[in-house]
């Protein structure tokens, strides 16, 4: 699960850095908080989850983390083109907004079940 989530990760940065060098030199930012967003959730959380993962968690969850990785994958991906479409105001607030709601819940389920898997890992090291 490490080398999925540096993959998936390095895609984001990859994706994140592109959105930010288009803004600089159209000198439009407003895409700002997508590209926070991809360069956060995308990048930098998928880059801890692979660092957790590398470092403390064992396979005892195996099928969790498979779970929690989709979930990540799909929150991330859903939260960062619906931020896309309302921010470059190809979709408006009433229609994108429920929807980034539940993509930003997945987002918030799969690091409670990194919490889960951490906690059951650390149980069972000790």
């Amino acid at each position: 699960m490490d080398r999925k989530f540096v993959l998936t990760g390095l895609g984001y940065a990859i994706l994140g850095l592109v959105l930010g060098l288009f803004m600089a030199a159209t000198k439009n930012h407003q895409q700002l908080v997508t590209h926070a967003h991809i360069m956060l959730v995308g990048f930098v959380i998928s880059m801890v989850y692979a660092m957790m993962h590398k470092l403390w968690l064992t396979e005892a969850a195996a099928k969790l983390a498979k779970v929690q990785y989709v979930l990540h994958q799909l929150g991330t991906a859903g939260m960062s083109i619906g931020l896309f479409l309302l921010y470059g105001n190809l979709a408006p607030e009433s229609v994108v907004g429920p929807i980034l709601g539940i993509f930003s819940v997945l987002v918030l389920i799969a690091m409670l079940l990194m919490k889960v898997m951490y906690l059951k890992s650390a149980k069972a090291q000790s």
